[in-house]
């Protein structure tokens, strides 16, 4: 293992903390209608917990408006029941087979409340490219005890991942500036 490896290994996994912001970030809904908000919904598949996403296919309609339709044609009512009891605050209505879920306009006072969320997630997520930033520092100090390398390399090493790691923070803080715009706006 060299500081080649542990810069590499750093910025691999800060990348993917920032990919995971932007998939939680997907989540939070703003007044437009976006198939990604249902990803994470749930649905009993003949006793599985399968993704809508596995089983239905999931697009919008218009700029309010969801449709679900599903593949089977029995699964309408498990799909309209899952999506009423998701922590979204939706409410479906079917339409033959196709399930029409429309989103209701957002209050100004859910609008606060869900830019709260928001820099609370990207709090995490600098937390995490953090604490990726001490595991590498730390794995480099090791390589030196171990007199892998030398303690010019280990300086210059650390630089580097700090470097990584104000640009990793910058990005989240980009990501999050933008979602709260999206959620600001009327």
């Amino acid at each position: 293992m060299s500081t080649a490896d542990v810069k590499k290994n750093a910025e691999a996994k800060m990348a993917q903390s920032l990919a995971t912001l932007g998939q939680h970030l997907t989540k939070i809904r703003t007044g437009r209608a976006n198939p990604a908000l249902l990803d994470h919904v749930m649905v009993d598949y003949y006793g599985n917990p399968t993704p809508l996403n596995q089983v239905a296919n999931v697009s919008s309609l218009d700029a309010r408006t969801l449709s679900v339709q599903p593949w089977e044609k029995g699964m309408g009512a498990v799909i309209e029941k899952a999506i009423r009891e998701s922590d979204l605050g939706l409410n479906p209505a079917s339409m033959g087979d196709l399930i029409r879920v429309p989103m209701p306009p957002m209050t100004e006072e859910r609008r606060k409340e869900l830019t709260k969320v928001v820099r609370s997630e990207g709090e995490n997520a600098k937390v995490a490219i953090r604490n990726l930033r001490r595991d590498s520092n730390e794995a480099i100090k090791k390589l030196v005890k171990d007199k892998l390398v030398s303690e010019d390399e280990q300086k210059r090493a650390e630089a580097d991942i700090q470097k990584l790691t104000d640009k990793f923070i910058a990005e989240v803080d980009k990501t999050v500036a933008a979602k709260e715009q999206d959620l600001l706006a009327v």
